[in-house]
C-alpha cells in the first residue's frame, strides 16, 4: 500500500499533484470561508463566540469552556491557582526540568543576541543644523497573551518559545491561556510557566480564550498582543481580532520540506518526514533529484510508520498533503523549495551550506545531516512559532523583536525649519491641505527663542 506518492516534478501528472498539495496548504479557503459559505462558516461561528465574550465576559468564557472542554467548569476554574502550579513543579520529572532549563537558556541567549539596538540619530536631508534630528526609539509591549494548545497533547515548548522572546523584549506582563483536559491545564505547561516566572495562567481555550485576552473580562485584563499556535478556530479568532490587538500570524498546519541528494540516509530522511506528519494535520515533502533516494525513503516510511503510537493520524497526514518529489536536478529542487516557502526546511546534501544560501523563502532552515527540525522545536534558540502555508515569502518567525514597537522621533530647530519649510508647504498645498502649510509658516514667522526643546 502506498502511503505517500512519488512525483516527478517535470511531468504533467506530477505537476498537477504538486498544485493540489499547494492548494491544500493554502490559507485562502479558510480565510475566505465567510464569503464562500452557503450556511454558517467557521468564521461565522468564531464571530458569534467573540461577540458573546465581548458582551458577557467571564460568563461567556465559562459557558463555552463547559461546552467544548470541561462540562464542570466554573468561574473558580478560570485562573489556575498558584498552589496547582507549585504542585505541578514538585511532581515534575528531573530530566524534564533539566531539558526545560537548557531550552530556556538557549532561547534566551539567542533572542538577546538578535535584538537590534535603535539606530543612531541622523540629520534630515537638506539641512546642516546640529539641532535637527531624526531618531527612533524601541518600546516593549506592556502586556502579552500567549495561547498554548491543549488538544492532542501538552506543549511546554510553546511556553518557552513565546514567553522567553517576550521577556527578552522587556514585556512587563505575560499571561497564558491553555484549555483544560480532564479538568486541568497540562501539568507540563504549568511547570514551564513556573520556570519562567509566569504566575498568570488561565484554563481556557478556543476562540473564547482569544476574545477574553483581546477585550478583557471581569477576571482577565486585556492584552496588547496574542501569540501562539492553535487550531483553525483559534487562528480565525486571532484574525478577527487583529487591529484590536496585534497577533503573531495566521498559521496553518505544521509543515516540513527535506531537501536532499543521494548522499542522504533514507532512514534519517523518513524519520524527519514522519516527525512532522505526526502533528496531524501536518505536511511533509521530500524534494530531491534522486529517484533512488525517493524510492528508498518510501520503503522506510512504511516500516517506521508501523512503529509509531499515532500511526493512524500520521498516515492521514501523509495521505493528505505529503509527497516524495523528484526533480531534474538540484537547482530545480531549490527553485521548488523557494516556491513552497516552507515553515521548516531541513537540508541534507553534499554542500548543505551552499544550498542553504540559495533559499530565500523559509521560516527556519536546518543545515546538515545532524540538525533535525526537532532541535528547533525544543531548544536550539530561534522560536518555533514560524510562518506556514507559503507565508514565509513575506513573514518572519516570532522573535523578541515581535514584542517591541518603534516610535519615530523628529526634532527641528528654527534654522532647520526655515530651510525645509518651503518644501513642506509646497507639498502640503499640492495635496490641498492649506492648514498643514500654515502650521509651518506660523513657526517660521514667530519671534522669540526656540520652544519645546530640552
Amino acid at each position: 500500500m502506498q502511503v505517500i506518492p512519488i512525483l516527478r516534478a517535470d511531468q504533467p501528472d506530477g505537476q498537477e499533484h504538486i498544485s493540489r498539495i499547494k492548494s491544500r496548504l493554502s490559507l485562502a479557503p479558510l480565510l475566505l470561508s465567510a464569503l464562500e459559505a452557503q450556511g454558517e462558516s467557521l468564521t461565522m461561528q468564531v464571530q458569534r463566540i467573540i461577540a458573546d465574550v465581548r458582551r458577557a465576559g467571564d460568563d461567556a468564557v465559562v459557558q463555552y469552556t463547559r461546552r467544548f472542554d470541561y462540562p464542570e467548569s466554573t468561574l473558580q476554574h478560570l485562573r489556575v491557582p498558584q498552589e496547582h502550579i507549585d504542585a505541578a513543579v514538585k511532581k515534575a520529572d528531573e530530566k524534564f526540568l533539566t531539558a526545560l532549563d537548557i531550552s530556556i537558556a538557549n532561547v534566551r541567549r539567542y533572542q538577546q543576541a538578535m535584538l537590534p539596538p535603535a539606530p543612531a540619530p541622523i540629520r534630515p536631508s537638506g539641512t546642516d543644523s546640529d539641532s535637527a534630528m531624526l531618531a527612533m526609539r524601541y518600546e516593549p509591549l506592556k502586556r502579552v497573551g500567549v495561547y498554548v494548545p491543549g488538544g492532542a497533547g501538552a506543549y511546554p515548548s510553546t511556553v518557552v518559545m513565546t514567553v522567553v522572546p517576550a521577556q527578552v523584549a522587556g514585556v512587563e506582563s505575560i499571561c497564558i491561556a491553555s484549555p483544560m483536559r480532564g479538568g486541568q491545564v497540562a501539568p507540563a505547561v504549568l511547570v514551564a510557566a513556573a520556570r519562567l516566572g509566569v504566575r498568570e495562567v488561565y484554563a481556557m481555550g478556543g476562540p473564547q480564550a482569544v476574545a477574553a485576552m483581546a477585550f478583557g473580562t471581569q477576571t482577565i485584563p486585556a492584552v496588547d498582543k496574542i501569540v501562539g499556535p492553535g487550531n483553525s478556530y483559534v487562528q480565525l479568532a486571532k484574525k478577527e481580532l487583529f487591529g484590536i490587538v496585534d497577533i503573531d500570524s495566521f498559521a496553518g498546519p505544521s509543515e516540513v520540506i527535506v531537501l536532499a541528494d543521494d548522499s542522504a540516509v533514507p532512514g534519517v530522511v523518513a524519520a524527519e518526514l514522519l516527525a512532522q506528519a505526526e502533528h496531524a494535520p501536518g505536511s511533509c515533502l521530500l524534494i530531491t533529484p534522486s529517484l533512488n533516494l525517493a524510492q528508498s525513503v518510501e520503503l522506510e516510511l512504511k516500516s517506521q510508520l508501523a512503529l509509531l503510537p499515532r500511526r493512524e493520524l500520521t498516515t492521514k497526514a501523509l495521505e493528505y498533503a505529503s509527497a516524495l518529489i523528484v526533480t531534474a536536478d538540484m537547482e530545480s529542487a531549490i527553485r521548488l523549495v523557494n516556491d513552497f516557502a516552507p515553515e521548516h526546511l531541513q537540508i541534507t546534501t553534499r554542500q548543505s551550506r551552499r544550498d542553504a544560501a540559495k533559499i530565500h523563502h523559509a521560516g527556519a532552515i536546518f543545515i546538515g545531516a545532524y540538525t533535525p527540525v526537532a532541535a528547533g522545536d525544543y531548544l536550539a534558540g530561534p522560536s518555533h512559532v514560524l510562518p506556514t502555508s507559503g507565508t514565509g515569502r513575506f513573514f518572519s518567525g516570532l522573535s523578541a523583536e515581535s514584542f517591541r514597537k518603534r516610535i519615530s522621533i523628529v526634532e527641528l530647530d528654527a534654522g532647520a525649519l526655515q530651510t525645509l519649510g518651503g518644501a513642506i508647504c509646497d507639498f502640503a498645498r499640492t495635496e490641498g491641505f492649506d492648514a498643514h502649510a500654515r502650521s509651518v509658516e506660523a513657526r517660521i514667522t514667530q519671534k522669540g527663542p526656540d520652544y519645546g526643546v530640552g
